[in-house]
């Protein structure tokens, strides 16, 4: 496939400082470059065609401008005549060797993607921690990987590998399965809040999900009103309902044992600590059903 055009001598995606020197651009734009990237060691390349970046008739895209050079920068130099024995120069940016820095070329991008989602990505811990954009995006391709459900997982959790423990645990939230993703949660470009959540605050985050839990409630059991994370392990856990520690171990971190069963009954029937039957099963949960919240009458307990 051939792409008709000459590149345009100005480049949207990087306001260039007057005191540097840039090479040329080339004459035939994506043209030029597909005399070499053209042939079949380059064939994942043209997949950039049917995606949103290779739109000629849209001047907001890097193929309605200067096409591959919106991106890769100037090409003179690289597309230009070599000498024998000498290397080729590199792209400015995007490729094997080029020269310009991560943060330069997140810059590219960002000359393009800087709307509402993107504006706390200065000062972000993804920027901070030097991340680039092309190590997570690919724009070569129909649909980026990292904004389709079924896969986007697979890429945060390249990096966040005790991330990645926790959705392989016997009890998770469905993001391993394709069902759900990160930044159902996460705003991996940067927010002003903890963990680059989506949300202000965690429970608001649980809640768009979990809006049984949200109340208000007659009867509120306070951690529940604080951090959902005091009882639950967001990203995955080995105790049922993602919760920290099962239960009576969990309700006991904050209830007193003292003048209230506590024990389940064993095959020995233990002669202390209170033993109760009702313990076997559902543990504290068998009375006290409604551990988010009650709002009946007499829910003062939780238990109805």
């Amino acid at each position: 496939m051939m792409v008709v055009g000459l590149a345009m001598l100005s480049w949207a995606g990087w306001a260039v400082d007057e005191d540097e020197s840039l090479p040329a651009y080339t004459d035939g734009g994506a043209d030029t470059c597909m005399r070499c990237h053209g042939d079949e060691d380059s064939a994942h390349l043209m997949a950039i065609f049917d995606g949103p970046h290779g739109v000629m008739a849209d001047s907001r895209t890097p193929f309605g401008g200067s096409q591959c050079e919106a991106c890769h920068g100037p090409g003179g130099d690289h597309a230009g005549r070599v000498g024998f024995g000498r290397e080729r120069p590199p792209m400015p940016a995007f490729g094997p060797n080029a020269p310009w820095s991560e943060q330069r070329e997140n810059e590219i991008c960002l000359g393009c993607h800087r709307e509402s989602s993107h504006r706390f990505w200065e000062g972000g811990t993804h920027q901070q921690q030097e991340v680039g954009c092309a190590d997570c995006h690919q724009s070569h391709t129909r649909r980026d990987p990292v904004t389709v459900q079924s896969t986007q997982a697979n890429i945060c959790l390249d990096c966040h590998i005790e991330q990645r423990a926790e959705v392989n645990r016997a009890f998770a939230h469905p993001i391993r399965h394709g069902e759900m993703t990160c930044t159902d949660c996460h705003q991996p470009h940067g927010a002003p809040n903890e963990a680059m959540l989506a949300s202000p605050t965690i429970n608001q985050n649980c809640f768009k999900c979990h809006a049984e839990k949200r109340g208000p409630f007659l009867w509120e059991h306070a951690p529940v009103t604080e951090d959902c994370t005091l009882c639950h392990r967001t990203h995955g856990s080995n105790n049922p309902g993602l919760l920290t520690r099962r239960a009576p171990l969990l309700c006991q971190q904050c209830h007193s044992r003292v003048g209230h069963p506590s024990i389940g009954r064993t095959a020995n029937d233990l002669p202390s600590g209170s033993p109760s039957s009702f313990l076997l099963s559902g543990s504290c949960l068998s009375c006290h059903s409604q551990v988010h919240g009650s709002n009946h009458p007499s829910g003062a307990t939780l238990n109805r």
